[in-house]
């Protein structure tokens, strides 16, 4: 039977068990404690760390962009490909202390497809209604793993919609030729199929504060964004925010009508779509260059960054540039196993 270790975060000295099965990520995700991380397969770096004590850690399979080798050998760790095999001190390099406390418990459910409606041409807007059980508590922004039918894999998925109190949970998922999950769900998946979930996951979460918001996405990104917003509209928050979302040509924009209608509802919010592939009356250009030349200075705002990897890696150091505190760039950075259609 495998063992269990003590783990101390520091500097916010909360300590927690963790089984040598478990990653110390999921180990504290299973124990309320909600650590820094993005896409929990080594690839990210979000929940990076420093070992300060004991040594005894085996790693699963990673990234070396995430974790370089010379990283690795000075001490560093990321969470969530971590196994402690002692007792262990870790240094947490990247936490927000409001939030570390207030993680939801992971559950496991079981929901059934309820409509896969295309929202572009290459993306699908899937909703599922719980059937076991019949709420999943989550913050919006926050994500699911869902198990892929038929083989051990999982894939995540950021939720669309604000909470399941309806029993329902909505996505937006892109449709890639060798995606596992999206070529399962576009050509295999039914109204009335079963899907297994589990969550929630992610600190891509609105903090409490009266600062300006930026968000910036593409693609899928659309989801926890969308979350976000009808999240403020909602709660009436009136903070001042622009959504800056980027796409190739029209037929890549969706969610059009809903977004007009939470800028009537919320006066301080703005939806800037760009298009980088097609000349229309709107924002012409990559989303990166559209966000520097309309924003200029954001110093003291927080932003939002969700979509494909390279627009991620692009936005953050262009945010921070801009002014916006690199505490204070919030990012999801979807990573794909095939090429978008």
């Amino acid at each position: 039977m495998p063992g269990k270790h003590k783990v101390r975060f520091e500097p916010v000295g909360i300590e927690i068990e963790v089984g040598e099965d478990q990653t110390i990520l999921r180990a504290a995700a299973e124990q309320g404690i909600m650590l820094m991380h993005g896409c929990k397969e080594g690839q990210c770096a979000s929940c990076k760390s420093f070992i300060l004590e004991g040594d005894d850690i085996e790693h699963d399979r990673y990234s070396t962009f995430a974790l370089p080798d010379y990283e690795k050998e000075e001490g560093y760790t990321l969470l969530c490909r971590a196994h402690p095999y002692e007792d262990v001190t870790i240094e947490l390099l990247n936490y927000d202390e409001d939030m570390i406390r207030s993680g939801l418990p992971i559950q496991h459910a079981v929901a059934e497809v309820v409509s896969k409606d295309a929202v572009t041409h290459d993306m699908r807007h899937l909703v599922l209604r719980l059937i076991e059980p019949g709420e999943v508590k989550f913050f919006p922004g926050q994500y699911m793993d869902i198990s892929v039918p038929g083989t051990e894999e999982v894939r995540s998925f950021s939720m669309a919609n604000t909470s399941s109190r309806d029993g329902l949970l909505e996505f937006v998922i892109k449709v890639y030729p060798d995606g596992l999950f999206s070529q399962f769900l576009d050509k295999e998946l039914q109204v009335g199929d079963r899907l297994e979930l589990t969550g929630p996951f992610g600190v891509f979460t609105l903090r409490d504060s009266e600062a300006e918001l930026v968000f910036v996405g593409g693609g899928a990104g659309m989801a926890p964004i969308l979350s976000l917003l009808r999240s403020m509209a909602e709660r009436g928050i009136h903070r001042k925010a622009t959504f800056f979302y980027g796409a190739r040509g029209q037929h890549d924009l969706c969610f059009e009508e809903e977004l007009s209608a939470i800028a009537e509802k919320l006066p301080n919010f703005s939806y800037v779509p760009a298009l980088s592939h097609e000349d229309w009356d709107g924002e012409n250009g990559m989303i990166t260059d559209v966000v520097k030349r309309l924003r200029g200075r954001l110093a003291g705002a927080h932003a939002y960054v969700c979509g494909p990897p390279p627009m991620v890696e692009a936005a953050i150091p262009l945010l921070e540039t801009l002014g916006v505190e690199d505490k204070r760039v919030y990012y999801d950075k979807f990573t794909t196993t095939g090429e978008p259609q």
